[in-house]
């Protein structure tokens, strides 16, 4: 029941934006559009034959913990073996390090459809991939021959260790140590909620662990990053021994029941080594670094759940006969297929405005990261990457929340058959769920983009948003279907722009009343910029329909779906705002014994 819209991904990635000119620079010249289509037809091949058959038992049969390893369904190792054959793994990476130099932008949809047909089994390369960036970015000449070679040859696979049972999204509080011994350090600790933490399917796994050395300050100033490999490799960079790595037990999971999630115990029976990463008590900043990246892959991801449920709930609204319309009374009369009820389509228009709105939102992003390669000058680059350290929180969690919901559509049109395991639907739901807890809860992101993206640089970044936002506005207005849009988005832009300098203006004064409603915050700025991504897809479709007779449908679908997202979903953020600029303190006010 789950496919990719091929249609749409089309029209996200090279009409609405400018994919293909990418191969215009010298780094992607191998990507053409046609280079690009055939990528995501292997992408499509793969997901659906090898990825897709297994997304349901495995979700039935979870990775088991026997005899101190993981036992799973091998299918995911034949997965990932076609994956990694087809050469995803090292995508992304430069071709001096075996990599293909693919666009973050063309990456980024091929990931889209892996996640939309196995999550969990997409997870161990996401995870690989992020891991090997940081170790691109900061790790020595050295351990980038011995590490990050084999993560792009996909025969390593990485993980992150941050949290430990005491101390999760708190890592000022960690206590994992490491004690310098001869070239390398011996580490000491626990780590807890690991994905990918320890399976059997790849050569090695390269944990990146974030611990502190003897003589490191306290907080998150203290905080080193570390190498620590499952297994130590020999001089040659064969597999070794053994390292003090080892898997306590398997957290057993609502949803991504696939992807392992493991508490590891380092150095506890025999030592644990580790290689420091760059220099002593930067860890924080290095790590920042693969977390900044995997925040945008979890809205993905997020995104990809939302949309196999849409499809999926499509599919059985076309194919399910059930009641008849309201005039029709006739009982011996044939029942309709119940998209011809006004509320199923309601429904459907709530999946695709939250799930386009968002793919729309994430390849963006992912055009922002190629266009900081392609920036004439530093001070163009340095203003693309303001504008994407802004969008970060949103994109990762507004389709988290959002593209969530939509599942719940997803299920509410099947109705009794979406609670059963009869059908995806539920399934996806549970898979969703995760989205707004790991890589920085949605709390967490609303304390970032509050508390730091809006105010760096002076508010450069917003201001860079807000020149963006209009620039497409002016454009809109040349459209008669699309004029009262414009005007709704300018709006609310200049109503969320007043609202952003009061409540900065407070928390730098008042930290605590500034950023109690942040989470509020970060919902409102993410209803807005969806706007605007609807705004641009419903200018590239009344383009299109100018000049191109052919796919009316589909175009048509855009617009119907721009209009429901401004009639019924932006209009929230005006009642949010209402409240932010309130400065209300009832959550802070609020004592713990009152409860």
């Amino acid at each position: 029941m789950i496919s990719v819209d091929r249609t749409d991904l089309a029209f996200q990635l090279f009409d609405a934006l400018p994919t293909a000119s990418l191969a215009a620079l010298p780094r992607f010249a191998d990507y053409d559009r046609t280079a690009m289509e055939e990528v995501l037809d292997t992408a499509e091949r793969i997901a659906m034959d090898h990825f897709l058959p297994h997304a349901a038992a495995l979700d039935l049969d979870e990775p088991r913990f026997e005899n101190g390893k993981v036992a799973m369904d091998p299918r995911v190792g034949q997965a990932l073996a076609a994956y990694r054959e087809a050469g995803f793994f090292g995508a992304g990476f430069d071709q001096e390090w075996g990599g293909a130099q693919m666009p973050e932008t063309l990456r980024s949809a091929a990931s889209f459809i892996f996640s939309m047909a196995n999550v969990s089994t997409a997870a161990y390369p996401f995870l690989t991939v992020g891991a090997a960036h940081l170790i691109a970015a900061f790790g020595s000449d050295d351990q980038k021959e011995r590490f990050l070679k084999p993560m792009i040859e996909g025969r390593f696979f990485g993980t992150m260790c941050l949290s430990e049972p005491q101390a999760g999204s708190s890592l000022s509080d960690i206590t994992t140590k490491a004690e310098p011994d001869k070239d390398s350090y011996l580490l000491h600790g626990q780590k807890m909620w690991i994905s990918g933490g320890d399976q059997e399917i790849s050569e090695n796994i390269i944990h990146l662990v974030l611990a502190r050395l003897p003589d490191s300050p306290p907080g998150v100033k203290g905080i080193s990053l570390f190498i620590v490999p499952k297994y130590l490799l020999r001089k040659d960079g064969k597999r070794g021994k053994r390292n003090g790595v080892e898997l306590a037990g398997l957290n057993h999971k609502m949803g991504y029941r696939g992807t392992t999630n493991a508490a590891l115990n380092l150095g506890e029976k025999t030592p644990c080594r580790g290689y420091l990463v760059g220099e002593a008590n930067r860890g924080l900043t290095y790590m920042f670094h693969m977390m900044n990246e995997a925040r945008i892959g979890v809205g993905l991801g997020a995104a990809a759940l939302g949309a196999a449920g849409y499809r999926a709930s499509l599919v059985y609204a076309r194919d399910r006969p059930q009641g008849r319309h309201p005039g029709h009374k006739d009982a011996s009369s044939a029942q309709v297929p119940i998209i011809e009820h006004a509320d199923v389509r309601r429904l459907l228009l709530a999946q695709k405005a939250a799930v386009e709105g968002a793919l729309a939102l994430l390849l963006y992003t992912a055009f922002l990261v190629d266009a900081t390669k392609a920036a004439p000058n530093a001070e163009t680059r340095h203003e693309t990457e303001l504008l994407l350290d802004l969008l970060t929180p949103i994109a990762k969690s507004w389709p988290s929340e959002f593209c969530l919901e939509a599942n719940k559509h997803a299920i509410q049109v099947l109705g009794g058959y979406g609670y059963t395991r009869d059908y995806p639907v539920e399934r996806l739901y549970r898979d969703n769920r995760l989205n707004a807890i790991h890589e920085g809860t949605h709390g967490i992101q609303g304390l970032d983009l509050l508390g730091r993206k809006v105010m760096q640089d002076n508010g450069a970044g917003i201001k860079t948003l807000a020149t963006r936002i209009m620039a497409d506005v002016t454009q809109a207005h040349a459209f008669e279907n699309l004029a009262a849009h414009a005007e709704d988005l300018a709006a609310h832009l200049g109503e969320a722009v007043a609202t952003t300098g009061k409540l900065a203006g407070r928390a730098a004064s008042a930290p605590e009343s500034g950023l109690a409603n942040a989470t509020l915050y970060l919902d409102m700025m993410g209803h807005v910029v969806v706007a605007w991504m609807w705004l641009r897809q419903a200018l590239t479709a009344s383009r299109k329909l100018r000049t191109d007779g052919a796919n009316t449908d589909f175009l048509e679908g855009k617009l119907a779906a721009c209009r429901y997202f401004f009639a019924y979903e932006l209009p929230k953020a005006r009642t949010q705002r209402a409240l932010l600029d309130s400065l209300d303190d009832t959550t802070l006010t609020m004592k713990p014994e009152w409860f």
